[in-house]
């Protein structure tokens, strides 16, 4: 949902330089245009023919934009004027769809020629968490076609929350003879005979990254078909995928990869076999541990982990850890000292004195992910300690409303003492205070991102009993910076009219269980003008509220409502309102019948090509 006819607008991502060849090319259209041919007529006179003025300003602006790299900048360019549209198309080397299906891909294809690097998102956020039913689309297989024919000089695709199937992996590998990188997160649809034939076809690939994606074992070993010769390889990750490998051919690849640079395993590598790849490997600068369990090697000494680790000397960022075995954790102590980013999230549970041991050493990290098995007393060592972190984010163990959580306002207060550099948050809890809130809103001025996950519903304030309203009214009232806002607890409307008076710059909010009438979000709706993104679950809201944001909808990526009080009849009347916008109605059951008195999912985005052909039997496209 754009104000604008450009597809990649919908992107947070920035645009990067135009590469040389596009550049160079410019400067030699503007030479070439900046001054008079002289040609010589049938009679020996001399022709002087000036080109067209608009032709002029039109070479000129190509040279020029090649240096505009920042999105929205562009966006701003091509809305200037007719010249300038067609300019900014002419230089432009990457695209970004936020929703695939916001633009058709014949659209993106025909206005924009020299694309190299392409990025598309598909599904809504919330099929994360299961709210979405896994048929509901994001299918890639129309885009591969249209980009096969139109794009034959691709490098780069990233792909997120999209079914792709191993047909489409052959598609690229069969069309884009420069291919270098494909990043897929959560996405699904293939398998590893869909990843060999990317391994064997893109002779020049450099990244390769499998991200939480679903593959299927298809009892093919994708990880010896790469090339047998030397390898361009500088990212390789897998760690999410549930396959096994053939550790002698991964082990052989990575010595066939000079440049590689990140490595994220899975848990069917054992720590004895990263030992093995860390030796053949010591220019790593991102690694993923695997399992980092018990050795099974029976009969035979451990190798010395810690050399390994001491011999890998760049590392940066460090992840996996799928399961600890604690004797093996002073392994990692000799790039402690190095890293900028932990990440701990993946599966194991590190208690908070083994937490401790490696958090104290980490004095230049700057991002940490980790579960709430650390303890608050673990996030008062990183306080302690880590004086430059940007972001942290804190996962439960267990996500369930009942669980008892292991941090409070204790270690968010810690947190917010001690590092006052942060710019991201992602907090989930069981009990909170709003003076805690209130505390990291004035420590921590800088936050861009600020995601405070309660799990119980409409939890008050443990202490005072209160509603959460004041704590997250000064997050967005002190935290001018305020681009992303989850919020949950206990509240009332009066914390939206906090979030609508203060939160001009929020571009994201997510809501669960919050707010007392329609008067909530109708504060949001007609406050916060940056907002691009809305996603409500289990909140009274109903046609009133969905009516008030009529005026902003065309702006917007995206609106999601689950489990609310809108009616049927309130979202056709929206879908009347504002024909270009597409309102798919979501139900609750494979039939596509609503049967009660308020729908099950409303979703909402604004396309520059109608409603999709592609709707299931449970969607009504209003």
């Amino acid at each position: 949902m754009s104000g604008s006819d450009n597809p990649s607008e919908m992107s947070e991502d920035e645009e990067r330089p135009c590469p040389s060849d596009l550049t160079g090319g410019a400067t030699a259209k503007a030479r070439n245009c900046c001054f008079n041919a002289a040609v010589t007529g049938g009679g020996g006179g001399i022709f002087n023919f000036s080109p067209h003025p608009d032709q002029v300003l039109e070479n000129v602006l190509e040279n020029v934009l090649c240096f505009l790299t920042d999105r929205r900048d562009r966006n701003a360019a091509s809305l200037v004027s007719k010249s300038w549209y067609r300019a900014e198309a002419l230089t432009r080397s990457e695209v970004f769809i936020g929703n695939c299906y916001a633009v058709s891909p014949t659209r993106v294809t025909t206005r924009f020629k020299r694309v190299t690097s392409v990025a598309i998102k598909g599904k809504p956020r919330f099929a994360d968490f299961s709210l979405l039913p896994p048929d509901w689309g994001a299918h890639f297989t129309p885009w591969a076609s249209v980009l096969g024919d139109s794009y034959r000089g691709l490098e780069k695709l990233y792909l997120k929350r999209m079914s792709i199937s191993d047909d489409d992996l052959g598609l690229l590998a069969r069309c884009f003879p420069s291919f270098k990188e494909l990043v897929l997160v959560c996405c699904e649809g293939f398998g590893t005979s869909g990843l060999a034939i990317v391994a064997r076809d893109c002779r020049q690939i450099r990244v390769l990254d499998l991200i939480e994606s679903e593959v299927s074992d298809d009892e093919v070993d994708w990880i010896s078909y790469f090339p047998e010769n030397k390898t361009c390889l500088e990212s390789l990750t897998f760690d999410g995928v549930e396959c096994p490998i053939d550790f002698e051919a991964l082990e052989k690849l990575v010595i066939r990869s000079p440049s590689l640079k990140r490595l994220r395993l899975n848990r069917f590598v054992s720590i004895t076999q990263l030992y093995r790849l860390m030796i053949q490997a010591p220019q790593l600068t991102n690694l993923g541990t695997g399992s980092f369990g018990a050795s099974t090697v029976i009969d035979e000494p451990d190798p010395d982990y810690s050399s390994a680790f001491a011999a890998c000397k760049s590392i940066v960022c460090l992840s996996g850890f799928r399961e600890i075995a604690p004797e093996y954790l002073p392994a990692i102590y000799p790039v402690c000292g190095n890293l900028t980013s932990l990440n701990l999230s993946y599966g194991a549970n590190i208690n908070t004195e083994q937490f401790k041991s490696v958090i104290s050493r980490c004095h230049k990290l700057q991002v940490l992910w980790v579960f709430d098995s650390v303890c608050d007393e673990g996030l008062e060592a990183v306080a302690a300690t880590c004086k430059d972190l940007r972001e942290i984010r804190v996962f439960p163990i267990e996500a369930r409303e009942d669980a008892d959580a292991p941090v409070s306002e204790v270690g968010l207060l810690a947190i917010s003492e001690g590092c006052s550099k942060l710019k991201s948050i992602l907090y989930f809890c069981q009990r909170m205070t709003n003076a805690a809130v209130i505390a990291m809103s004035k420590n921590c001025p800088d936050l861009v991102v600020f995601r405070l996950c309660i799990m119980g519903r409409h939890l008050p304030d443990h202490v005072t009993n209160e509603p959460m309203d004041e704590g997250f009214g000064a997050i967005v009232k002190n935290c001018k910076k305020l681009t992303r806002l989850a919020v949950s607890g206990l509240l009332t409307d009066k914390a939206f009219s906090y979030i609508g008076q203060y939160g001009k710059l929020v571009r994201t909010l997510s809501v669960a269980f919050a707010g007392n009438s329609d008067l909530a979000l109708k504060y949001v709706l007609e406050g916060c003008p940056k907002l691009q993104k809305l996603e409500i679950r289990d909140c009274p809201f109903g046609d009133l509220s969905l009516r008030s944001g009529v005026h902003h909808y065309y702006n917007m990526r995206f609106l999601w409502l689950s489990s609310c009080r809108v009616t049927l009849q309130g979202c056709q009347e929206i879908a009347h309102q504002l024909p270009r916008l597409v309102v798919e109605v979501i139900s609750g059951d494979e039939e596509g019948s609503e049967t009660g008195e308020h729908v099950n999912t409303l979703y909402m985005y604004r396309s520059l090509d109608g409603p999709r052909a592609d709707v299931p039997s449970f969607v009504q496209i209003l």
